[in-house]
């Protein structure tokens, strides 16, 4: 408004000073032209000395008044951004994969970056075939813990049997699934106990109750398998979310794995470099409820190391 204002009198100005020059440049010399040129001088005048004024008088009250508003709200936005980012960090997660059929290769690659730069391994999932398989694959060395399903609990099967049931449709055999759900628990088990020689320790603590996502979790970040998500429940691989350390997620994952390693009724054993195979079969004995013999040891880790090699193939995983 104020530019609008000023400028509409200066153009005023300005056509009073033409028209005044004009028509003196009509009239004959005398009284009448010298006033109308001193009309138009003045107003001219006035005119450059208004704009110049005006100039003067706004870069003034810019500095005066506006700047600090501008500064004031750079500010302000600096401040909302950085509690955005914090946010952001707390809740939201670094990298998301979605569902897929197949093995992702950015999420592997990403996820055994993580692997390799960390001390501390804690793995919450299903049977740990695909734990172990990425120690094997890796040339770092960690603590472990391990929380895994009760093969002897029925409950802790039917989760993941559903989802199974859910990847293969119609024509599902849920007694099957379960059967080969059974099989992969002693699986993950016998290449946890290969992976050990990796490891300063794994610490395996097996539940009856165990949550349907897998959760592993490094020195700065966590990972999490939704196998509980409703979309993307035909795909073999759920979704995954990467959270970093300092997040939310990150300290409610991390105080739940104390907590159950430090709850009486669950299930727990020790595997160390050291661990011979005798004392293995042992704690295998305990947790499954069935003795393993020389011959089912071997064929168990046959059936796991040709799982370490089609997975490792599939993810494009160096060996």
């Amino acid at each position: 408004m104020f530019w609008t204002r000023t400028g509409l009198l200066l153009v005023v100005l300005l056509v009073v000073s033409g028209l005044s020059m004009w028509v003196s440049n009509e009239l004959a010399p005398g009284l009448g032209r010298n006033l109308l040129t001193a009309l138009g001088t003045g107003t001219l005048v006035s005119a450059v000395v208004g704009f110049g004024q005006t100039l003067i008088t706004a870069s003034a009250a810019q500095r005066a008044m506006l700047t600090p508003v501008i500064e004031e709200s750079r500010k302000a936005l600096r401040e909302l951004s950085a509690e955005y980012r914090s946010l952001n960090q707390e809740f939201f997660p670094t990298h998301v994969f979605e569902a897929s059929t197949e093995p992702d290769r950015a999420f592997n690659a990403l996820i055994m970056s993580d692997l390799r730069q960390t001390r501390q391994l804690w793995f919450r999932g299903f049977s740990g075939r695909y734990a172990a398989a990425r120690m094997l694959l890796s040339p770092a060395q960690w603590e472990v813990r391990a929380v895994l399903a009760d093969p002897r609990e029925r409950g802790a099967i039917s989760g993941r049997a559903r989802h199974q049931a859910r990847h293969q449709g119609a024509s599902a055999d849920f007694e099957k699934i379960q059967l080969a759900l059974h099989e992969e628990i002693r699986i993950g088990l016998v290449g946890l106990y290969l992976a050990r020689a990796r490891c300063a320790g794994i610490d395996v603590t097996v539940i009856a109750d165990p949550p349907l996502d897998r959760v592993e979790l490094f020195d700065d970040c966590v990972w999490i398998t939704l196998y509980s998500a409703v979309a993307g429940a035909p795909s073999l691989y759920p979704r995954t979310l990467r959270f970093s350390e300092g997040s939310f997620i990150y300290d409610m994952q991390r105080a739940e794995f104390a907590r159950v390693h430090a709850a009486r009724e669950a299930h727990r054993f020790v595997l160390t470099p050291d661990t011979s195979r005798a004392e293995f079969c042992a704690h295998f004995a305990t947790i499954t409820g069935s003795s393993l013999s020389e011959a089912e040891f071997l064929d168990l880790e046959a059936k796991f190391h040709q799982f370490r090699h089609e997975f490792s193939t599939k993810a494009e995983l160096e060996s």
